[in-house]
């Protein structure tokens, strides 16, 4: 990709042996509403050394695969949008990290999911979702689940924990919800400790002072989206999943506060991954 086209794709990982379709429709609506292109890719992994044995006809059918389904899925995407120009192109290395290279100069980076395990997805040889999350220089969109667009009035919710990292989660938010001319739910979890120290009524202030404090300022910058916040109590994973289950999506930032150093990946995304019910929208700090 030349400079010139920086920041002006959406990435879109395609999977050959499963279902693109759903994350596929995401990133095409969501290039319709930025004026993006789309790059639609497939990445070959090397083959194993296989002590001298000839190779090259499992090598060539994983190409030919690759290059078949890449040739599909561009002609349904302009089915879907004629309006959307797309490129293909079969990346040649391991997936997580050909994918995780191209969010240097991509808009966005959209996924599939398998809503494995935690512990299937690490084992798992293809997994892309956690490693990309993790590593990415853009937003990594993972599309387990169809957006929920006959909710209404429809809505986004964002996860606030007074980071840098929910900063740039709710400005995505907000960009997100004046485009799709939705609502926006920002959302924070107090967990209480297993030995409160402390008044939980005073804790529950700090929080939303905090919440008041991360979103002021941003409604007159996006006059026509609706805001509401609220502070929530329980475990953040499952507070969030349950915010967002008729969501269009869930916004997160990709490490909160309470992360060990050298995390690249918080607990709470972590776990939205595999629980949420709607697209997951993961955004690092820039």
């Amino acid at each position: 990709m030349s400079d010139a086209g920086e920041h002006e794709e959406i990435v879109v990982g395609i999977d050959p042996a499963r279902d693109w379709r759903l994350p596929l429709a995401w990133a095409v609506d969501e290039a319709g509403r930025r004026r993006l292109r789309l790059r639609l890719v497939v990445a070959v992994p090397p083959q194993h050394d296989t002590h001298h044995v000839d190779d090259t006809p499992r090598s060539i059918a994983l190409h030919q695969a690759a290059s078949d389904a890449l040739g599909t899925a561009a002609a349904w995407s302009r089915e879907r949008d004629p309006e959307v120009e797309s490129a293909v192109e079969v990346l040649e290395g391991f997936p997580a990290p050909e994918i995780g290279r191209l969010s240097r100069r991509a808009r966005m980076i959209v996924l599939g999911s398998r809503h494995l395990s935690r512990t299937s997805e690490f084992l798992s040889a293809g997994s892309l979702v956690v490693p990309v999350s993790a590593q990415a220089q853009c937003p990594v969109v993972v599309v387990g689940d169809a957006e929920h667009v006959t909710q209404q009035p429809p809505y986004l919710v964002v996860g606030i924990d007074g980071s840098e990292s929910s900063k740039a989660a709710l400005a995505l938010a907000f960009e997100e919800a004046d485009l799709r001319r939705a609502r926006l739910r920002a959302v924070s979890v107090w967990e209480p400790p297993l030995l409160l120290h402390h008044d939980e009524e005073a804790a529950l202030q700090g929080q939303r002072r905090m919440m008041s404090e991360t979103t002021a300022g941003w409604s007159q910058e996006y006059p026509d989206v609706v805001l509401t916040h609220e502070v929530l109590t329980g475990h953040p994973v499952e507070e969030l999943a349950g915010a967002a289950e008729h969501a269009l999506a869930v916004v997160v930032g990709r490490r909160g506060k309470g992360g060990y150093t050298g995390m690249r990946l918080g607990s709470v995304v972590h776990g939205l991954l595999h629980r949420a019910h709607c697209p997951v929208i993961t955004v690092p700090v820039r």
